[in-house]
């Protein structure tokens, strides 16, 4: 009678997947596909609701990771990396989808009456206002808006995302408003 033999089907922690890569790069990327592609994928889906647009920006990362010279560095934050790239990836496809939708509405011929238009006026000048304040804003808090109120992300999936902890979202996220709202009423008193 023969053994049953038990294969294990667990991926191994990143810094075991970092020293497998400095005998073979291309298992160690390997082990790094099939640890982080769904969680990678689901991340990509929640922020663009297409299963289509997930798939490719969950392949985008990793081709961008296998060209990342440190990736596999014992310093390197492989898991940060990623999702960071990720939700880059997926805001910057919003954003271009965003652009190329308002570029379109300008370019479409009115059809509804001028109440309607005068509040599509008012509506497209706070976004403008908006994105404005948010491009003044640094890097951090512009992120954790974005990924609070563009892509209705909860504290825990922010936390996950940026790497950080939930304390750190909460409070990044306060003082983040708090800026936002600074800025807004600066543009205000400019516009004034």
């Amino acid at each position: 009678m023969h053994a049953l033999r038990i294969v294990s089907t667990t991926v191994p922690e990143d810094e075991e997947i970092k020293s497998i890569a400095r005998k073979d790069r291309r298992a160690a990327a390997d082990l790094v596909v099939r640890k982080y592609r769904d969680r990678l994928f689901h991340h990509a889906s929640y922020i663009l609701k297409d299963y289509n647009l997930a798939l490719d920006v969950t392949q985008d990362v990793f081709i961008k990771a296998m060209r990342e010279e440190r990736f596999f560095d014992d310093e390197f934050k492989m898991k940060a990396w990623l999702f960071r790239v990720t939700s880059n990836l997926c805001f910057n496809i919003r954003r271009d989808k965003k652009r190329r939708a308002a570029i379109l509405e300008t370019v479409q011929t009115p059809t509804s009456s001028a109440a309607d238009q005068v509040d599509l006026v008012f509506t497209n000048e706070a976004q403008e206002s908006i994105l404005a304040a948010l491009d003044r804003l640094s890097e951090n808090h512009r992120k954790i808006l974005m990924l609070r109120y563009y892509s209705d992300l909860s504290y825990a999936e922010i936390a996950e995302a940026l790497d950080i902890k939930l304390g750190t979202v909460m409070s990044r996220l306060s003082r983040a408003k708090s800026q936002l709202v600074d800025v807004l009423d600066d543009v205000r008193e400019i516009e004034a």
